[in-house]
């Protein structure tokens, strides 16, 4: 427990400094969008503000979820972090969608932008965004890497819009701005919907990603005494930590049962699977499950 209460405190902290690095340069973002006229810096200060509101929330869940456990959430509060993604990945969905409407109408009418501003603001895009990259990619959470992979996008984006911008000084292209903004919210789009899978996939309690279940059965039924498996039940509580439980068949005295559930529990990752439970069965034995 102490460990988890570590990881945790860690967890908050990187989250909370990402949170007012990024807030800050949103602010300053907003300023320098209507400054320079781009609807690439502007796309991207909505997609940062996003960004910001769903770091807040995401910390303020990561606190929440080192609560221990109690009789309303027997397994902990750790299933509130998944909140801090799954809201990031909607705020982010409808402020694409807005950004791309403009920047298609963009297109059609390309607007003459401040090419020196641009860059400026890219370099501390580049610069704030890449600060922040390094804190939370120090994390393991889901969360974290959810919030990470949206911060290397920001900085990607940036060093876009600054190449972009390279280009505009030299060539008079302004439509080279909203193209740089589409494609910016086409590749924030891709990744936010395989965060907002993973996310939405926990929260489904299916299989966690990585284990192979058939596998594992096979295995367990090699084990000497063992007859089968079944009712087995496999989910993820919060993206890191797994619980399984299953019926085992076969036959022998107490002493066998304790030794089944042993080699069995040894076919699992004891730092990923926190809770396992194991119901050993006569073969002869009628089992409830199979009845309801």
């Amino acid at each position: 427990m102490g460990h988890d209460h570590h990881h945790h405190h860690h967890a908050g902290d990187n989250l909370k400094i990402a949170f007012f690095l990024n807030l800050g340069f949103t602010v300053l973002e907003i300023f320098g969008g209507f400054w320079t006229n781009s609807i690439a810096i502007l796309s991207d200060a909505v997609h940062d503000l996003g960004d910001s509101l769903s770091l807040g929330l995401a910390w303020y869940f990561e606190r929440l979820s080192a609560k221990t456990k109690d009789s309303r959430q027997t397994y902990g509060y750790r299933r509130y972090r998944l909140l801090g993604g799954l809201i990031t990945g909607l705020v982010l969905l409808a402020g694409l969608g807005f950004v791309l409407w403009h920047s298609v109408q963009r297109l059609f009418e390309p607007a003459e932008v401040k090419v020196s501003g641009m860059i400026g603001l890219a370099i501390l895009g580049v610069l704030f965004n890449g600060a922040a990259v390094l804190r939370v990619r120090q994390g393991s959470s889901l969360t974290e890497k959810i919030v990470s992979w949206h911060l290397i996008e920001d900085t990607l984006g940036w060093v876009a819009v600054l190449i972009g911008a390279g280009i505009m000084a030299i060539w008079d292209l302004p439509i080279v701005d909203p193209l740089l903004s589409i494609g910016i919210s086409l590749i924030i789009l891709w990744n936010v919907g395989k965060s907002l899978r993973q996310v939405l996939s926990v929260f489904l309690q299916t299989t966690p990603e990585g284990f192979d279940l058939e596998a594992f059965v096979e295995r367990a039924q090699e084990i000497e005494g063992v007859e089968s498996l079944h009712d087995i039940h496999c989910w993820s509580i919060d993206g890191e930590s797994h619980v399984l439980s299953a019926h085992v068949v076969g036959e022998g005295d107490q002493a066998w049962s304790r030794k089944i559930r042993e080699e069995i529990r040894g076919l699992l990752d004891e730092d990923v699977f926190e809770n396992v439970t194991l119901e050993v069965e006569s073969g002869q034995q009628d089992c409830p499950q199979d009845h309801s």
